[in-house]
């Protein structure tokens, strides 16, 4: 998993204020999810 070091720090570095870290942490998971999908478009499907 590629991450960016400023929004990860932002997500879960304890200076941060809540409110920032709740955004920065949906902003991962966000990023994380579209990441999966685009990987799972070039996947095989293959049933049985």
């Amino acid at each position: 998993m590629t991450r960016i070091p400023p929004l990860w720090r932002a997500a879960y570095g304890r200076q941060a204020p809540a409110l920032l870290r709740l955004l920065a942490r949906t902003a991962v998971r966000l990023r994380d999810f579209v990441r999966a999908l685009a990987l799972a478009d070039h996947r095989p499907f293959t049933t049985l």
